[in-house]
């Protein structure tokens, strides 16, 4: 009989000039690892505050809006004068608070839809994001505080109170007591798109790690 004429198999012999991979090394593959980032996937700077720049304008001139919710919707505190002074026809009324709630209420209003539109809009959070909302919601607070004030009754009192006769009822300045109801619009806003994007963003994905290395460790 004649032998087999195909040789046994011969063990992969590795070139000299290229490394042998050790027990705890994994072969190349030419492929980059999975848990690499894609540069296109990062949203650009310049973009970054093109949006910012829309979204703080567009917020601050949202702020004609709450101004003229305000004017329409704020109690009004009644005032009433004689010859000599003008005095506060319902001592015990709560008009001048009901005012600044009235504010406080809309401008949080204000601060969680903006806070949902920068968020349908943009679809993703960011610094830039959240400081354009701080800032536009405070912008849009002072905007809707002086539309208010100045659209409202004038605060000339006694010349209002001359203009309408002795012993008339007539509306006092709309004005805000607190200040501090100028930040509810800003803090709501940062407060609702944390909220939003923290629960409907977009979650990054799971590094991929390299396969576990085969074979036991060395002086094992």
């Amino acid at each position: 009989m004649t032998a087999p004429l195909t040789p046994p198999h011969q063990p992969h012999q590795s070139s000299p000039n290229s490394p042998n991979p050790g027990p705890w090394q994994s072969p190349p593959t030419g492929h980059a690892p999975a848990y690499a980032t894609d540069a296109e996937e990062t949203p650009d700077v310049r973009t970054e505050l093109r949006d910012a720049a829309v979204v703080l304008v567009a917020v601050a001139i949202a702020g004609v809006a709450l101004g003229l919710l305000w004017l329409w919707l704020a109690p009004r505190v009644p005032l009433i004068s004689n010859d000599k002074a003008v005095f506060l026809k319902d001592t015990e009324g709560e008009e001048a608070v009901g005012a600044d709630g009235t504010f406080a209420l809309l401008a949080l209003g204000f601060g969680a839809v903006s806070a949902a539109a920068v968020f349908w809009f943009r679809r993703r959070g960011g610094i830039a994001l959240v400081v354009a909302l701080a800032l536009g919601g405070l912008l849009g607070s002072l905007l809707a505080w002086g539309i208010g004030t100045w659209f409202g009754p004038t605060d000339d009192v006694v010349a209002h109170a001359r203009a309408v006769g002795e012993g008339v009822t007539f509306d006092a300045p709309l004005e805000l007591k607190a200040y501090g109801t100028l930040l509810a619009w800003p803090v709501a806003a940062m407060v609702v798109h944390l909220a939003v994007t923290a629960l409907f963003g977009p979650r990054d994905p799971e590094p991929e790690w390299p396969p576990t290395p085969y074979g036991p460790p060395p002086g094992a």
